[in-house]
C-alpha cells in the first residue's frame, strides 16, 4: 500500500510557494519500489499556469535589466549549491527516476558545469557592427530577450535537461515558466531550490508541476509566452509546435530511432561494447540511445554472440544498489509499452535471441523490470525497427555492403543521432556527409553531447529551428534589433 504521508510539495509562482487552486495532488512514485511515495505534488490547473505566466511577464523587466555580471553570479552561485548538494539530489533522482546512483550524481554535477558555463558565456553574447557607406552614421545589432520563456522536459535527464534550457534563458535576461515531467517533479523541483536559494529575484523562475493535459495548454498557447523549449516525444511536440502562437519561438528536441552501422572491417568486440553502452545504458531511455544495429551480414552471427553475451552479463536491480547496471524502467506506461512491443515483434515473427521478459522475485517484483532484449535479422520495415520504444530493446538488421547500410539507417522519419563503427576513414567521412541525423559519431556510442556543443536532430526527431547546448542555446532566447545611428 502507497504510504500517503509522504511530503507535500508546492509551486513557486512569484516567489511564493503556492496550492494548485485545485486542491489536488498527484504522488511520484520509486520504480524500483513501487510502495515508496518519493513526493506528492501540487495537480495544477490552467488557472496555476496563467498565475505563472503573469508572475513571468511581472518579473520579466526587472530582470532583463539586471546587470549581465548579476545574473551571472547567480547562475555562479547556484551552480556551487548543486555541487555541495550532488550526493543528496542524486539519491533522490535515483529514487524517483530509477538510474543508477553513480549516474544520477554525475547528472547533477554535469548540470553544475551548465550552470556555469552559460554564466560565463552569457556574458559574452552580444551584437555586431557593420560596415557602410555613410561615414556619419553608424551601424550595429544588439541581442535582446524575448521575454516569458515555458520550459518543459521530461523524466530522463530530470535535471540537466531542465538547466540546458533554464540557464541560457535566465542569463539573457529572459523569465521562466518550468514545468518538470511529473514522474520526476521532485529533481526538478532541487534545481529551482539552487537557483532560489542563490538569490534569483522572485517571479524570474516559476515552477509548476501537474499534467500536460490540465495544464499544458495555457503554457502553450498563451499570447504573453514568447518561447517554448521542449523536449519529449515527437507526437508531444507536433501538438505544442500547432498550438504556439505566431509570436512564440519554439525549440522542439523530440524522439529518435538511432542507428549504429557495423562494418565488416570493424573491431566487431568494440562495436558490442558501444551498443550494449548506448542501448542499455539508463534502461534504453535516452532519446539518442541506440535502437538500432545495421551490420554486414558477413559479420552478422560473430556480432551477435558477442552482443548476447554482454547483455546476459549485465547486472539487473535497484539503482542505488553497489554494481547494479541495468536499472527499472522510469514508470508503469514505460513498462507496458516495452513489453507491448516485445509482443509485436513476436507477432512479426521476428527472432528474439535473448531476454525481453518481464522480471519476479525478489526485489523485481517491486518495481518495473524487464531483462535487455535482443531481436535478429530484423526487417527494416518492421514496426521494431521503424518505431521508438524507448527501453532497452536492440534490433540487429543485416545488410548487404555500405549502400544498403546507408538506406536502411536513413530509412525512418527520425533523425536524431547515429554512429558508425569502421577503421576505413572514407568510409567514416561518407557516413558524415550521407546520413541524416544531427548528432554523428564515428567509433562511438550514440548517446553523449558535450556542453559546450550543439545538440539537436533533423526530420522528426527537431524542430529544426534552433539547436540547444553551447552558443546556439543563448541564441534561441535572444532576438535581434538592428540599429542605424546618425549623426
Amino acid at each position: 500500500m502507497l504510504d500517503t504521508s509522504t511530503k507535500t510539495y508546492k509551486n513557486l509562482i512569484g516567489g511564493r510557494w503556492t496550492d494548485a487552486t485545485s486542491g489536488e495532488t498527484f504522488s511520484s512514485i520509486n520504480p524500483a519500489d513501487t510502495s515508496d511515495v518519493v513526493g506528492n505534488f501540487q495537480a495544477s490547473s490552467q488557472e496555476d499556469g496563467e498565475q505563472a505566466i503573469q508572475a513571468a511577464q511581472k518579473a520579466f523587466d526587472s530582470w532583463r535589466k539586471t546587470p549581465p555580471s548579476k545574473r551571472a553570479s547567480i547562475l555562479y552561485r547556484a551552480a556551487g549549491l548543486l555541487t555541495e548538494r550532488a550526493d543528496q539530489i542524486a539519491r533522490e533522482l535515483t529514487r524517483e527516476e530509477g538510474k543508477v546512483l553513480s549516474a544520477s550524481r554525475k547528472e547533477v554535477l554535469r548540470s553544475a558545469s551548465v550552470l556555469r558555463y552559460y554564466a560565463a558565456e552569457g556574458q559574452s553574447l552580444g551584437g555586431g557592427t557593420y560596415l557602410q557607406d555613410d561615414a556619419g552614421a553608424i551601424v550595429y545589432t544588439v541581442r535582446e530577450p524575448l521575454g516569458v520563456a515555458v520550459v518543459i522536459t521530461p523524466w530522463n535527464f530530470p535535471i540537466s535537461i531542465p538547466t540546458r534550457k533554464i540557464a541560457p534563458a535566465l542569463i539573457t535576461g529572459n523569465t521562466v515558466v518550468f514545468k518538470p515531467s511529473s514522474d520526476t517533479a521532485l529533481t526538478g523541483l532541487c534545481l529551482v531550490e539552487a537557483l532560489v536559494d542563490a538569490g534569483l529575484p522572485d517571479g524570474a523562475l516559476n515552477f509548476v508541476t501537474g499534467s500536460a493535459s490540465h495544464v499544458g495548454g495555457v503554457l502553450t498557447a498563451h499570447p504573453l509566452v514568447r518561447a517554448i523549449s521542449f523536449t519529449g516525444s515527437t507526437g508531444a511536440g507536433e501538438a505544442i509546435h500547432q498550438a504556439a502562437s505566431l509570436t512564440t519561438r519554439t525549440q522542439l528536441e523530440l524522439g529518435g530511432k538511432n542507428p549504429i552501422i557495423v562494418l565488416p572491417d570493424a573491431d566487431l568486440e568494440r562495436a558490442a561494447e558501444v551498443t550494449v553502452k548506448g542501448g542499455y545504458e539508463l534502461t534504453g531511455q535516452a532519446c539518442t540511445g541506440t535502437s538500432r544495429v545495421i551490420i554486414d551480414r558477413d559479420v552478422a552471427e560473430a556480432f551477435v554472440d558477442s552482443l548476447v553475451a554482454k547483455a546476459s552479463a549485465l547486472t539487473i536491480g535497484p539503482g542505488d544498489q553497489e554494481g547494479v547496471q541495468l536499472t527499472p524502467l522510469a514508470n508503469k506506461n514505460q513498462l507496458e509499452r516495452v513489453l507491448d512491443y516485445i509482443e509485436v515483434g513476436k507477432e512479426e515473427g521476428l527472432n528474439l535471441v535473448y531476454g525481453g521478459e518481464r522480471l519476479h522475485g525478489g526485489v523485481y517484483d517491486k518495481g518495473y523490470y524487464v531483462s535487455p532484449a535482443v531481436f535478429t535479422d530484423v526487417p527494416a520495415s518492421s514496426r521494431l525497427a521503424q518505431e521508438e520504444i524507448f527501453g532497452p530493446v536492440i534490433t540487429v538488421i543485416p545488410v548487404d555492403g555500405f549502400d544498403e547500410a546507408l538506406r536502411v539507417a536513413n530509412g525512418v522519419q527520425y533523425g536524431l543521432s547515429a554512429s558508425l563503427m569502421t577503421r576505413d576513414i572514407g568510409a567514416a567521412n561518407r557516413f558524415v556527409q550521407e546520413i541524416e541525423a544531427g548528432t554523428v559519431k564515428v567509433n562511438r556510442t550514440t548517446t553523449g553531447n558535450l556542453i559546450n556543443a550543439p545538440f539537436g536532430g533533423l526530420k522528426k526527431s527537431s524542430s529544426n529551428s534552433f539547436r540547444e547546448s553551447g552558443r546556439e542555446g543563448l541564441e534561441f532566447f535572444t532576438q535581434i534589433k538592428t540599429v542605424y545611428y546618425g549623426s
